[in-house]
């Protein structure tokens, strides 16, 4: 787990039962987790354009995917999940009233859950009844405790890398973690240090959850 996911763990306990609510919801509809990460992303860059009015500009930007989704979908299937997510966000956190910041953490982990509830659902994966709240708590608590001893990843998410090597053609060999990532970096490659650690952002991810390919941010 890497240090910066760790530091996100802020949630109240109520906020841990809409992130659990939504990745159960998800998870049974059968929802894209990449497609929640691409909603995940635009909140993220909404934060800092629209400041205190992020929240409301994101659930706009819900209800525009669902009614443009034929058009800028990539499949069948895409109009489907913009509207699973859409109505799980509306009816979960809409009605809460909360702070671009706070639906940031909340759907960060909820794309974390969706990705364990597929492989490793508890119970019936159940929406938890009002009245068994702290029972339910407990047991997400420990879930959670399962999830943070892997890694999870989100496009867009900055994350620190080792350059082990400049290659001919602009290349870049990177170590995250145990494996190592050689990537094109045509624009950047000159401010790229030899060897140390730099920043490099997400760009893609794999069916299963881990990195694709990340592209050089910072030194």
């Amino acid at each position: 787990m890497m240090s910066s996911d760790v530091a996100q763990v802020g949630l109240t306990d109520a906020q841990w039962n809409m992130a659990h609510q939504i990745a159960d919801r998800l998870a049974k509809e059968d929802t894209d987790v990449n497609e929640l990460g691409k909603v995940i992303a635009y909140l993220r860059t909404a934060i800092n354009q629209y400041g205190s009015n992020a929240g409301s500009q994101f659930f706009k930007y819900l209800k525009t995917l669902v009614k443009n989704g034929n058009s800028i979908g990539h499949s069948s299937k895409t109009i489907g999940y913009y509207r699973s997510i859409d109505k799980a966000c509306s009816d979960i956190l809409q009605k809460e009233n909360l702070d671009a910041e706070a639906i940031l953490q909340i759907l960060g982990w909820a794309a974390r859950l969706m990705r364990y509830y597929k492989v490793s659902p508890i119970g019936e994966n159940a929406e938890p009844q009002e009245e068994s709240v702290p029972s339910a708590v407990t047991e997400r608590q420990a879930a959670i405790e399962a999830l943070i001893q892997t890694q999870t990843f989100e496009v867009g998410q900055m994350i620190e890398a080792q350059v082990k090597q400049k290659l001919k053609g602009n290349k870049v060999t990177y170590l995250i973690g145990d494996l190592l990532f050689t990537e094109k970096e045509a624009k950047t490659f000159d401010r790229i240090p030899a060897s140390g650690k730099v920043k490099v952002e997400i760009k893609s991810l794999k069916e299963d959850g881990s990195i694709n390919h990340v592209k050089f941010v910072q030194s």
